[in-house]
Parts: structure tokens; C-alpha cells; sequence
């Protein structure tokens, strides 16, 4: 059953219009995920990207800095992909089209979606093959 409506929130809604200016943007700097106690996450808020509160604690995602810190290993970071074209929240199929495309290059993904733009986050050593994955995607 088809139950489409007009949307209320600003963005685009039909898929093939969305896939094909999917724009996606890489941020240079990676990105970690963090898992802190609901005490300590209003400490960090200010650096986060990103606040989720679960009941077991706070997920946050931080810029990591490759200058003067520790490196941690590649599969600790993240690259933080933005996706250029606006989509509603009600848009149904786009985050899951980009979904597919990573996982059939065996690209694992974490995707966020804000109210104007979505984002997907990769391991930072597989950045320039998921950028590739949705090139190939929107064309």
C-alpha cells in the first residue's frame, strides 16, 4: 500500500533525483566514536559531532586529531562522509541505497541522518573506495 504524502520537512523525497546528486563530501579530518557514562557526557559535549543518549551511556562522535595525539589503530577511525544533496526525513530508500552500494564492496557504514543532510561514517582506510562506491551510485 502506497501511503505517500506531501512532505513537511525541507529536502527531496523521490529516489532517483536523490541518488543522482548525492554530492558526497569526505571531511578531512577522521572521526572516532566514543561510549561515556551519562555523567561524563555533558563534560565532552562540546567537542562532539554527534550526542546519542542509550541507557547504558552516551555515543558520542569527536574529531580525532592526528597532530600531537596517539594514533589509534585504523579501525578506530572513522571517515565522515557527507552527503551533499538535501533529502527529507520522510525520504525512504536513499540511506539504504547507499547502504548496498558499500556493503556489496565490503564497506562497512554508520550512517546519520541531520535535518538537512546525511552522513555516512567508514573506516577512514577505506574512505577512498566508499567515495568511489557512491560516484558509482549517483551516476
Amino acid at each position: 500500500m502506497n501511503t505517500a504524502a506531501t512532505s513537511s520537512h525541507p529536502g527531496g523525497t523521490d529516489l532517483r533525483a536523490l541518488l543522482a546528486g548525492l554530492s558526497p563530501r569526505l571531511h578531512p579530518t577522521p572521526r572516532r566514536f566514543l561510549f561515556v557514562s551519562h555523567d561524563k557526557a555533558l563534560a565532552r559535549m562540546h567537542e562532539a559531532l554527534m550526542m546519542f543518549r542509550e541507557d547504558e551511556g552516551v555515543t558520542l562522535i569527536v574529531d580525532h586529531d592526528l597532530e600531537g595525539t596517539e594514533l589509534v589503530a585504523d579501525r578506530l577511525l572513522w571517515a565522515q562522509i557527507t552527503l551533499g544533496v538535501e533529502s527529507s526525513l520522510d525520504a525512504v530508500g536513499m540511506m539504504a541505497a547507499v547502504s548496498a552500494a558499500l556493503a556489496a564492496r565490503d564497506i562497512s557504514c554508520n550512517p546519520v541522518s541531520a535535518f538537512l543532510h546525511d552522513h555516512v561514517f567508514v573506516p577512514w582506510n577505506r574512505r577512498e573506495d566508499a567515495l568511489d562506491a557512491l560516484a558509482h551510485l549517483s551516476a
